[in-house]
């Protein structure tokens, strides 16, 4: 009879426990649905690029239909990359010490304004865990070719700080170092293309109304001609790549 007892108050608990957990992770998933809008600035590195390989702009907008009973989101970003070429090695000119890139011809930059879905596969609860959502955008790329300036010695014995020809005979006559990255950029040319990207976004912020995570993606670009990059190396019209974007902001309802 004791153990009857026992066991009824058991079951009784557990049963209780189980409803205020349901009804808490409930209120919970309510309040993450009430967010309406993710908006984040970030940083990211890619297999084309150097350790700081640019800047992302992104903003997620819930959608009032669900994918196969996930929220979904309206994915919108612009992020500014710059593009190297494999060939690309930097060097040190022995007579003036000058680190540069031999062969370099232009920078390439890409200015991607992106579209797309993010599907959130697990929500955060309370303040703990982890949110994983899919990603999946397209858009037009405008490919920036800035010239990679050089400094040469002119024949009045003066630096000249000029592009490099890739007609001449000698495109190095004269070579002391690279120039400033600062010039240059009136002589850029754009090339168009178009990219796609897939991606995994984990956010990993400790407070409700910031956003702090990581996304984690491939992405292929073509471009319309193949931007000249290099001199001594063929250059080529589709990239691809893997990505890593440290990106933090703010969510509304």
């Amino acid at each position: 009879m004791i153990r009857a007892k026992l066991l009824l108050s058991v079951s009784f608990l557990i049963i209780l426990s189980a409803d205020l957990f349901a009804q808490r992770r409930a209120k919970t998933e309510d309040l993450e649905d009430s967010y309406k809008t993710f908006t984040s600035f970030g940083l990211t590195t890619n297999t084309n690029s150097g350790i700081l390989g640019g800047a992302v702009f992104r903003q997620s907008s819930i959608l009032s239909s669900k994918f196969s009973g996930k929220n979904q989101y309206r994915y919108l970003a612009v992020e500014l990359v710059n593009v190297k070429h494999p060939k690309e090695l930097a060097q040190q000119n022995f007579v003036s010490g000058a680190r540069f890139v031999e062969g370099k011809l232009n920078y390439l930059f890409s200015l991607r304004p992106e579209y797309g879905r993010e599907v959130t596969f697990f929500s955060r609860h309370e303040d703990e865990g982890i949110s994983i959502s899919g990603i999946v955008a397209v858009g037009p790329t405008i490919g920036l070719e800035k010239p990679y300036m050089i400094q040469v010695e002119g024949t009045d014995r003066r630096v000249v700080t000029k592009s490099i020809d890739a007609d001449a005979a000698n495109p190095y006559e004269g070579f002391i170092g690279s120039g400033s990255f600062f010039k240059g950029f009136g002589q850029m040319n754009f090339v168009p293309g178009v990219h796609l990207k897939t991606a995994l976004s984990f956010e990993l912020s400790a407070f409700r109304e910031n956003v702090t995570g990581v996304e984690i993606g491939f992405l292929a670009e073509a471009f319309a001609r193949k931007p000249n990059i290099m001199l001594y190396a063929e250059n080529k019209s589709f990239f691809s790549s893997g990505y890593i974007t440290l990106y933090f902001g703010s969510k509304k309802r």
